[in-house]
């Protein structure tokens, strides 16, 4: 891909984010398009979203469980960005229109108090970094389509990438907890839609131990020149498979001992 077919790329996603209407699999627009195309399409988002005026909260990781990462033959998590338009309050609504396919995960989320960056970032590293942790409910959506109504190929992680790694909402859970408080990998979730239990799992689900999850998105950072910084949220991953919300889901992620996160679809 060129920077032109880059820029074209973005400029249709975010069209697509706007009207509510997707588009088609890029990677049967570009065949041979990569991992660096799909990263230099989200950072083209990016780009155009601070000159509207949008501020960076934060990142998340997602493909960070097996079962996600076999399922798209890839050996790596990915990332994508937080915007402040995409928080919402614990307990709030969803606005009727707000997404095209609304899914959510279950996440133990990072607020970090320092920053941390760098191609040799430790664990510790994370660990000294972090203001606290607390349970959180990630909003996914698709601004292209999940398959190809044509040809029935299923997107790729490619497309996922350029479509800011699905991401399209956060809500925080009122909890905090220093980063020492709970071992991360026991920390799971049961995951409720409208009072019916959907999804259960633990934190180890993230690469065996969420830290690490934050580990790698650091050096992945490093290797553009970024860091994450203070006052910033990570998504740890999730460690669920995603729950579909269509209009009128109540949504309920009950961490136990460690807090909960709630969220309704108007």
């Amino acid at each position: 891909m060129t920077p032109d077919d880059h820029a074209r790329a973005a400029a249709d996603l975010l069209q697509a984010e706007r009207t509510g209407k997707q588009i088609g699999l890029l990677t049967l627009r570009y065949p041979d398009m990569g991992m660096d195309d799909a990263y230099a399409v989200q950072n083209a988002i990016y780009r155009q979203k601070l000159a509207e005026g949008r501020k960076v909260i934060g990142w998340k990781i997602g493909l960070t469980s097996k079962a996600m990462q076999h399922a798209l033959n890839i050996d790596i998590p990915d990332s994508g960005i937080l915007f402040d338009d995409m928080a919402f309050d614990n307990g709030g609504r969803v606005p009727a229109g707000r997404f095209i396919q609304p899914r959510i995960e279950a996440e133990i989320a990072f607020v970090m108090k320092s920053s941390v960056g760098g191609e040799n970032v430790t664990r510790e590293d994370v660990i000294a970094a972090t203001d606290y942790v607390a349970p959180s409910i990630e909003i996914l959506d698709t601004r292209i389509q999940r398959v190809d109504p044509k040809t029935g190929k299923a997107r790729t992680v490619y497309d996922t990438i350029s479509d800011n790694a699905a991401n399209a909402g956060i809500v925080l859970g009122a909890e905090r907890h220093a980063i020492d408080a709970f071992d991360l990998r026991w920390v799971g979730a049961l995951n409720f839609r409208n009072g019916e239990i959907e999804e259960t799992g633990l934190g180890a689900g993230v690469l065996n131990d969420p830290i690490k999850s934050v580990v790698w998105l650091a050096r992945r950072m490093a290797q553009y020149g970024q860091s994450i910084e203070p006052g910033q949220i990570v998504l740890s991953g999730s460690f669920i498979r995603p729950i579909e919300c269509p209009s009128g889901a109540k949504i309920h992620a009950d961490f136990g001992a460690f807090g909960s996160a709630d969220i309704t679809f108007a």
